[in-house]
């Protein structure tokens, strides 16, 4: 495949006055399992406040922290029950204001979760909906009458499996639920819901948030007539996670999410954050052709202002996927600014999921650094500026209903939510002094925070230190993208913004690499970075095994 520039220099958007997310590094904290500061077991707000110098020091942006509402905490936080409150186990509104404070007064910005598309079943507007056909809130979720034979009204399926409908004998009918069949999900065709949704957002903005992360931003709207959706080839019965084990992957979901509808409500969130000038939305994409969705939902300048999806958070990692996903991307993206991730709170550890674990640490720097080198901006999840790898969890102290349900083909995802590992030789390594909701993996204390400090080389200190050279490289935070060929295995592309180019080069297998260049560039190496690797004999790129290196381009 021969490459170019996806986008000429004579097209590039000034971005010295960029705002201030692009390009950013965005820090994912779970705040179950950051930091216990009052010994239940459970991470919490004050925990993330004692911890801003650590992440401080990493070099990140933002903070984007996962749900800390008023929850039964039947998924963990994504089941709200008020969108004002927050839940006790995590502290208290006051605890978020010095949390605000103290983030902003170490210039971090604050991304807080929000989870517009359904509630939990406990919370008060759904209490009332369910009571009867006729209520003040009776078409705030949506509601379905049975087929004559008594089944639900189409073939929609949930996500953590079987029908995507539950029925509620006091109204005698069906409601919808794409998740849990406690997370009911809210009826975006009324519009009294899409008025008080904006209205919990704006709460937020006005407490002083910088940024939304929006959960399963395109499951908003459903299908009016409520159409059952087309089945799916045997052989596309794949993406995200789901395997042949459950069946949400033998449809195709054309009627349950990503509605055109979605886009108008879009600009109406996109018109409320515009008046919190430097207010940002990120929107988490999950759909049959996320990367579609994805440029459309950041097109132009009344919609999203950047998304993510789960297209390079696959099972393997290949070389051809990454460039091939990127460049699908880039084909389709104009206006709009994408934000990638390796990992989160749904998937496997990146080590682990990408057999790093005994190429650690050296895989661990690569996978950072690349994933840091992309266009856009960056997702990095807790505990990948140590390179932790999946967390082994027995059966008896899964947390996860997703693997209570799909257990043992698919162990659900408490295991990449274990407690950071933060001194090796504490209790509960440093997170909490109690029984803690998760244990603390045993694999993860050798990386520890206090044992990675003093290393010099460790994978936290290759963290901070790339990060800091990041922030100074023009190319890298806001330039084009244009691939190189490459052997397989290994990722080269240039990364260009007005007079500065960068040779970012990566071999992502296990085997050292030493391969001619076909483009005729003249490359200084950046020293600091390299660490003495990406030497150019002659005109050869010689990369050990899992070592990046970088370039510039004269």
């Amino acid at each position: 495949m021969q490459s170019s520039f996806t986008k000429s220099t004579s097209e590039q958007r000034s971005y010295e006055t960029a705002p201030w997310w692009r390009g950013a590094v965005i820090y994912q904290i779970y705040p179950r399992s950051l930091l216990d500061t009052n010994n239940d077991g459970i991470g919490d707000l004050p925990g993330i406040i004692k911890k801003l110098d650590y992440i401080s020091s990493l070099g990140v942006d933002a903070i984007w922290i996962s749900p800390f509402f008023k929850s039964p905490m039947k998924d963990f936080g994504y089941d709200i029950a008020d969108y004002r409150v927050i839940d006790p186990i995590f502290g208290s509104l006051a605890d978020f204001d010095e949390l605000i404070a103290q983030a902003h007064a170490r210039n971090i910005k604050i991304i807080i979760d929000q989870v517009l598309s359904h509630t939990s079943d406990q919370h008060a507007w759904f209490q009332e909906s369910r009571e009867s056909t006729n209520n003040e809130k009776a078409d705030w979720y949506v509601w379905a009458d049975a087929k004559p034979d008594g089944t639900p009204p189409n073939n929609w399926l949930s996500i953590f499996g079987g029908s995507a409908w539950e029925w509620e004998p006091r109204r005698c009918q069906f409601y919808l639920h794409n998740f849990l069949k406690s997370q009911p999900d809210l009826n975006y065709h009324c519009p009294a819901v899409q008025t008080h949704i904006l209205e919990e957002v704006e709460f937020w903005l006005k407490r002083g948030v910088d940024g939304l992360r929006l959960d399963a931003i395109n499951f908003c709207f459903h299908d009016r007539e409520l159409r059952s959706n087309p089945v799916k080839p045997v052989e596309e019965r794949k993406g995200r996670g789901f395997r042949e084990d459950n069946p949400y992957a033998f449809q195709r979901h054309v009627y349950d999410n990503t509605r055109p509808e979605n886009i108008l409500f879009l600009e109406a969130l996109r018109a409320l954050m515009d008046r919190y000038p430097g207010s940002v939305t990120l929107g988490e994409i999950s759909s049959d052709d996320s990367l579609t969705a994805m440029a459309e939902y950041t097109s132009g300048n009344s919609r999203l202002h950047m998304a993510y999806s789960f297209e390079l958070l696959v099972d393997t990692l290949s070389a051809s996927h990454v460039r091939e996903t990127i460049e699908a991307l880039e084909s389709k993206l104009f206006e709009g600014w994408p934000c990638w991730a390796f990992g989160n709170h749904d998937v496997a550890r990146v080590m682990s999921r990408w057999g790093g674990e005994e190429q650690a640490p050296a895989m661990a720097k690569m996978l950072n650094q690349l994933l840091f080198s992309l266009r856009g901006s960056v997702c990095s999840y807790q505990g990948e500026e140590l390179g932790l790898p999946e967390a082994d969890i027995e059966q008896h102290q899964l947390q996860d209903p997703y693997g209570i349900a799909f257990w043992p083909k698919f162990k659900g995802r408490d295991g990449c939510r274990t407690p950071m590992p933060w001194n090796a030789k504490d209790v509960n390594a440093g997170f909490s002094k109690a029984k803690t909701w998760l244990p603390v993996a045993k694999t993860h204390l050798p990386l520890a925070v206090d044992i990675q400090e003093t290393d010099e080389n460790s994978v936290l200190n290759a963290y901070r230190k790339f990060l800091a050279w990041r922030k100074d490289q023009p190319a890298l935070l806001w330039g084009d993208i244009k691939f190189i060929d490459s052997p397989s295995d290994t990722l080269m592309f240039v990364r260009r913004f007005h007079e500065q180019a960068i040779l970012a080069t990566f071999n992502l297998s296990s085997t050292a690499i030493s391969f001619p260049l076909t483009e005729n560039l003249r490359l200084t190496p950046f020293k600091t970075m390299n660490d003495s690797v990406g030497e150019i004999p002659g005109k050869n790129l010689s990369l050990p095994a899992y070592a990046s290196a970088f370039f510039s381009i004269e």
